[in-house]
């Protein structure tokens, strides 16, 4: 093959590869624009799912179960408003009441149980007196009254039960445990929750302690589900059109 023979086959290759590569760019630029325009339109349908009656039901799981929630053994929303002493009560759907501030909102009731959830429910870290009074004067007014709290980012979590004025049992951690009122549970021990006592300092290894407190939050909705409910595995499908009440509660802890 004389030189310029292997030049013209050179420059044939180099070409190609030329034509080849903005092919190659055309396609990933029309794939990506494909993409954008399907990202931008699932954007949209999801908006319009948050908008309708019982959208809350395509959120994550996460988003579905708040911070912190009563659950209430009755059916009767009104007895539950007027235990609350809720000021400006009015209708609310579920998916509003996710997302409602400063505000407590009592969900449409549930296989026998009414669940209570929003910013203005005590908070164990903050004032467990507080927590303890709160929780102690609902039951009398209402009997059988639970509460559970579980933040995955400060690890704080709490699970309570209380009848007709008793705190049953009550275990609650913010740092340190502030709350262990009442014998252990077959649920915790079923579960393997770790309870720590008042100023009891845990073991050495600080890994082993945080393994122990994620844990723990992590099962707060298993206690949740064996107790009573879940919130995040109700089919909020079978509610589509039930009205829950939100209302602010006449005092902040």
């Amino acid at each position: 093959m004389n030189p310029s023979d292997a030049f013209a086959i050179a420059m044939l290759a180099v070409t190609g590869l030329v034509v080849g590569v903005g092919i190659g760019m055309a396609l990933l630029v029309r794939r990506l624009s494909r993409r954008e325009r399907f990202n931008n339109e699932s954007v949209a349908r999801f908006a319009e799912f948050q908008s309708e009656e019982g959208s809350a039901f395509f959120l994550p799981v996460q988003s579905r179960r708040p911070s912190s929630w009563l659950a209430i053994r009755s059916r009767d929303m009104v007895a539950v408003q007027i235990a609350l002493g809720l000021r400006n009560a009015k209708p609310c759907s579920w998916a509003e009441g996710l997302v409602s501030a400063r505000r407590l909102f009592i969900a449409p009731p549930v296989n026998g149980w009414t669940l209570v959830f929003g910013s203005g429910l005590p908070d164990p870290g903050e004032d467990v007196d507080a927590t303890f009074r709160f929780l102690r004067e609902l039951s009398r007014k209402l009997g059988h009254v639970q509460f559970f709290q579980a933040e995955p980012l400060s690890q704080h979590h709490a699970w309570v039960m209380a009848e007709f004025g008793r705190i049953v049992r009550a275990y609650a951690w913010a740092g340190a445990t502030v709350w262990n009122q009442g014998v252990k549970t077959s649920t915790e021990t079923a579960l393997g929750v770790k309870c720590f006592g008042y100023g009891e300092t845990p073991a050495a290894d600080e890994w082993t302690v945080a393994d122990f407190i994620v844990a723990n939050v992590e099962k707060v909705p298993q206690i949740a589900r064996r107790w009573s409910l879940d919130p995040a595995e109700i089919d909020l499908r079978t509610l589509s059109g039930a009205q829950g009440i939100a209302g602010q509660h006449p005092r902040r802890y």
